[in-house]
This record gives C-alpha cells, structure tokens and sequence, in this order.
C-alpha cells in the first residue's frame, strides 16, 4: 500500500512524504527422520518445529519517505524469530528477548549528501546473501552461512552508492547480533557490492570486534566473506558464498553454493550444496565435547500460485562428523537426517 502527504504549507518538495505498508506471513509444516522428542530441530533456525503446521514468520511494517529523512518500523512473531533471538543477552532489567524479539527494525536514516545516507537504531544485517523473509531467498531453509551470522544489528551505518556500479556500507554496531550490550565493546564491518554486469554481482563483507561477556577476557574477532550472485542467458539464477572466521587463533569456515531453475513461468527447481566447519565452537556451541562440522544438500519446488503468495516445498539432508542430534527414533543421537518441509507464504 502506497500513501502520499505532505505539510500544510509545504513550498519545497523535501516536504512530500510518502508511506508504504507491507507485510509478510509464512506458515509451515516439517517432519525431520530424526524426530527429536520435544519436537526442535536444533542447529537451526527455519523451520524449527518438527511435525506441526506453526507460523516460521509474520511481520507487519511501515516505511516513510521524504527528500531528506527515511524511517522503518516492522514487528514480528513466529518460532524463527523465537529461535534466532533465544541468544539475546539480557543485562539488567530492560534488555533481553522478552520484548526485543517483536521488533524486526526499527531504524531512522538521515540523507547526508546525494547518495550518501546514515541510519542508526536496528535493522536487519548487512552480512550474507540470504534475507530473514523466506520467500526473498533461492532455498525455503536456511544454509549455515545465513543461520550461523547475524540476522539483526544494532546500531548505526553510513551507505554510499559510489558509484552506479559501486556501493559501500559502513557499520559500527553493539556487537554480533545483540541489541543489548553484554560488553564495554563495539563493533565495525563493512561491505562493498560491485556489478560486474547487469547479470552479475560481487560482494565483500567484514566483522571486527570483541565478542566476549563482561567479566571475560577479551577476544577479537575477524570475519571476512566473499558473495557473488547472477543470472545465466538461460534464466538460471545462481549464488555462491564462502565465509572464513578467526578468535584467537581459532578459525571456521562456511561455504555455500545454490542454483534455481524456472521450469515455467509459475514454477522453479531450485538446488543447494553446502558445508560448514566449527571444530573450536567459536559460533555453534553444541554443548557437547564434539564440534559441529557437517554437509548439506537440498533440493526444492517453488511454485507462484498468485501476486505474492507462493508455496514452496524441500527436501533437504544433513550429516555431521559427530552425533550432535537427539533422536526419537533411536536410542542413541543421531548425526542428522533428513528434513521434508512445505510452506505457504504471502507477502505483500
């Protein structure tokens, strides 16, 4: 929905303001062969739930525009926003999950120069190819990669659009995904996209900063990525993405590549390979002595049944160097499985 406005007395056109409402709503269902006794599929955040229809995402916002000055606002719910903020520290009596898990962004810009621009508040991570909203991704679930880096930040980013070619982000946040605190630390990445052709583009993005607790001795860390997605002559959308991460000596690794292929105009195959390496558990803490190091492939159906509605169906296997998965179906844990999941969503 789209609403113009403007003052009164307005004389200038920096006045006229406009208003865009939109939203998005994605209900599923998943059956993982694992079939974990309290029904969470752990190490993950979409789809969560094993075995019930349950709501992953539903957000409501609001966006308005002038010359000079720009806000959004989004409110949220489901069992994705449930899982990706469980990890929200909580320091003092006004900070944690409890309330801060409802907001999507809500986040305040400010135009500096042409195509130079500041916001600050929260908003959604600037880190990665994949967006919080499935139906803005190739695959319904979500590769390591995406589950294993921020959704959300919290803080404040200058963007400059170079050039048509060239655009560069500047970030100084409370640290890896948190709103609140959990240190005297702050955080600084940037990313830089650069179109290779109007097919074609290649991004870089980066993370520096402290990520240890109050309390605890200080650790630094570093993470780099490299992203490039584009379009084949036959239509095939393709993106590819490798992330190296280092504290302390200890370093991870994430790589991912995905493929989508239109069969007709209202229906697409769409296919993944991915593996992921944490052997000091610097990001996925399993609780366990054993590390997550594991593989994945997917393969999906995505069929466009209206404006904005889709149904999206995949069927994706995991298998981990170690036991990491408590099983209904066995006596002892598993090293993953597979996962059916089939969604309905509505954006609009």
């Amino acid at each position: 929905m789209l609403l113009h406005g403007a003052a009164a007395h307005a004389q200038r056109s920096d006045t006229v303001t406009t208003i865009r409402l939109n939203g998005f709503v994605d209900a599923y269902y998943a059956y993982d062969t694992a079939r974990p006794a309290d029904g969470e599929r752990r190490f993950t955040t979409q789809p969560v739930r094993h075995d019930e229809v349950n709501v992953n995402l539903a957000w409501l916002g609001v966006t308005v525009e002038r010359k000079r000055t720009r806000a959004h606002v989004a409110l949220q719910a489901g069992t994705s926003v449930q899982a990706n903020y469980a990890g929200e520290p909580t320091n003092g009596a006004t900070s944690g999950p409890a309330v801060s898990r409802f907001i999507q962004e809500a986040v305040v810009g400010i135009r500096l120069r042409d195509r130079v621009w500041i916001d600050g508040g929260i908003y959604s991570s600037y880190i990665g190819l994949e967006s919080w909203s499935s139906s803005d991704n190739p695959t319904y679930t979500r590769s390591f990669v995406a589950d294993f880096t921020p959704y959300y930040l919290s803080g404040a980013r200058l963007t400059w659009q170079a050039t048509p070619k060239l655009s560069a982000q500047l970030h100084l946040t409370n640290g890896w995904q948190n709103i609140s605190e959990n240190n005297r630390s702050k955080s600084a990445g940037v990313r830089l996209d650069y179109s290779l052709n109007p097919a074609t583009v290649i991004s870089y993005a980066n993370f520096v900063g402290n990520e240890r607790p109050s309390g605890r001795k200080q650790e630094l860390r570093v993470f780099n990525q490299l992203m490039a997605k584009g379009r084949l002559p036959t239509g095939t959308s393709w993106q590819a993405q490798l992330d190296v991460g280092n504290q302390r000596g200890r370093t991870w690794y994430g790589a991912v590549a995905i493929a989508k292929q239109p069969l007709t105009p209202a229906v697409a195959l769409v296919g993944r390979v991915e593996r992921y390496a944490d052997p000091h558990q610097i990001i996925v803490e399993t609780a366990q002595p054993n590390a997550f190091v594991g593989s994945s492939a997917s393969v999906g159906v995505d069929v466009e049944v209206d404006a904005g509605v889709r149904w999206r169906s995949e069927l994706r296997t995991l298998q981990t160097t170690a036991a990491l998965f408590s099983s209904g179906a066995a006596s002892r844990p598993s090293r993953g499985g597979s996962t059916l999941v089939t969604s309905l969503s509505f954006a609009f």
